[in-house]
């Protein structure tokens, strides 16, 4: 099966898998998609990541993390917002700020896969891939 947006499956799997109690959530591997998971692996949204080859592309292995007295997921909310048929780009001084910075935007900058917290410090913008928080 052909996957149109990665990004969004990437997205989907892990919200489809906090939202009913899973421990660990397997994932198509792409370096996008190994960059995002090392950025949620960073800010604390998930407990650990594995990156396991196979044949074909590879597999991400993450361990998602969750409240250990109430049980809530650590992400609330993942929202795709660059989609493929309409781009969302944001210069330097435009990036978004998500829930007064207790969240974070992913960005694809030229300096690499980054917060928008790591962007505004490099003065540089992108394509705004998706909203954490």
């Amino acid at each position: 099966m052909k996957i149109t947006d990665p990004i969004a499956d990437f997205l989907t799997r892990i919200r489809n898998a906090s939202s009913v109690g899973h421990k660990v959530v397997e994932i198509p591997a792409s370096n996008v998609k190994k960059a995002m998971t090392k950025i949620l692996m960073d800010k604390g949204y998930i407990l650990n990541y594995k990156f396991t080859e196979d044949n074909k592309q590879g597999i991400i292995k993450i361990a998602l993390k969750y409240n250990s007295k109430t049980k809530e997921p650590a992400i609330t909310d993942l929202q795709r917002v660059s989609k493929s048929g309409l781009r969302k780009y944001a210069s330097a001084d435009s990036l978004p700020r998500i829930l007064n910075g207790l969240g974070i935007a992913i960005i694809s900058t030229s300096k690499g896969i980054i917060t928008d917290k790591e962007a505004r410090k490099e003065n540089v913008g992108g394509e705004v891939l998706c909203y954490v928080h």
